[in-house]
């Protein structure tokens, strides 16, 4: 399926004014993959009034050309994956019966924390076979997430430079499990557990190497992004 003209007149105005779709998103305010996402995977439909006004400053433009006459059908992943090939000059590639799943860029620290700027900027598109997705890993393909790990304080469970899948829609640590939670300064890979019959609900944090220290925090202390349901290595 083909852009609509307003995402297909973007891209170009984009390219005019020698700006991208992240340092645009960033420009007005959002995070940086809103652009992409709004012109690859139809995500909003259309522009709210005041991000459609606040893009045409940013681009030196009437906003009236990047309104929408009516909301565009929405447009299967698969088809937006294909397009932004077609945009990059890459070869087609055949995604029947492919989930995508984007890494983030950012690596999660299994140690001290590593600052991040948007859990949402991705850096790489993975394909697993749907049905594995989904009766295997038992998850939504939008769900995830692909994050390296960085740090010791996994072992042996999870080394530097293991890759992992976190299901976002997993949240609360019941049962037990590791998880990927935002710690203030970065997202750190944890075991995390919650501690029965505690009011206000608390959670126990543990690193499976036992030089690092376990912890306790209130449950609505804690930003957890996810579980943590898959992992891979180099051998």
């Amino acid at each position: 399926m083909e852009l609509d003209p307003i995402r297909v007149r973007l891209l170009s105005l984009l390219k005019k004014t020698g700006s991208n779709m992240k340092t645009a998103s960033l420009g007005i305010g959002k995070n940086p993959a809103y652009l992409h996402q709004f012109i690859y995977r139809g995500t909003p439909k259309v522009f709210p009034e005041d991000v459609r006004e606040a893009l045409a400053k940013y681009l030196g433009v009437e906003d009236s050309l990047l309104r929408h006459p009516q909301i565009p059908p929405r447009r299967s992943p698969s088809d937006a994956a294909q397009r932004e090939d077609e945009e990059n000059g890459a070869q087609p590639r055949r995604r029947s019966g492919l989930a995508e799943i984007h890494e983030i860029d950012v690596r999660a620290s299994a140690g001290p924390g590593a600052v991040h700027d948007g859990i949402e900027d991705s850096k790489e598109r993975w394909f697993f076979p749907e049905s594995v997705v989904r009766h295997e890993l038992r998850a939504r393909p939008d769900d995830l997430r692909m994050i390296t790990i960085d740090g010791d304080s996994m072992e042996p469970l999870l080394a530097s430079g293991d890759r992992i899948l976190v299901d976002t829609s997993q949240r609360i640590p019941v049962p037990p499990g590791i998880f990927v939670i935002w710690d203030g300064l970065g997202l750190v890979a944890k075991r995390a557990e919650h501690i029965p019959n505690s009011d206000p609900p608390r959670i126990i944090i543990k690193s499976v190497n036992p030089e690092y220290p376990t912890y306790e925090r209130d449950a609505e202390e804690v930003n957890m992004v996810g579980r943590v349901i898959w992992a891979a290595r180099r051998i």
